[in-house]
């Protein structure tokens, strides 16, 4: 019997956070190393992360990955990341304001 698309995603998303379980058990610093995901461009932390190619993403984005391609929603990883483009550049976006906004605390104090 086939799986219902529920029944897939409930399955990556435990896949998912066992990655994060595993990595912190293996070394438990990963809990405070972080990077910036290739994927959705934020700042996250190291565990559950996978390297795809030339690509490192974040757990969350390694869900979305895992669950893209057991859906067959996707084949390859630039699929996903030439969906997430636009999220990238959000968080880029926000990155630059909120640079902006500690640059003029600091200059009017």
């Amino acid at each position: 019997m086939e799986k219902s698309k529920e029944e897939i995603v409930k399955e990556m998303q435990l896949v998912a956070e066992q990655m994060v379980i595993d990595d912190l058990e293996e070394n438990p610093d990963l809990a405070n190393e972080y990077f910036e995901c290739d994927c959705c461009g934020k700042n996250k932390c190291l565990a559950g992360s996978i390297q795809y190619g030339e690509y490192r993403l974040c757990n969350d984005c390694v869900l979305l990955a895992e669950t893209g391609f057991a859906l067959g929603k996707f084949n390859d990883i630039q699929a996903l990341m030439d969906a997430m483009e636009d999220t990238r550049l959000e968080e880029l976006c926000t990155f630059i304001k909120e640079e902006e906004k500690r640059a003029d605390r600091q200059n009017s104090n």
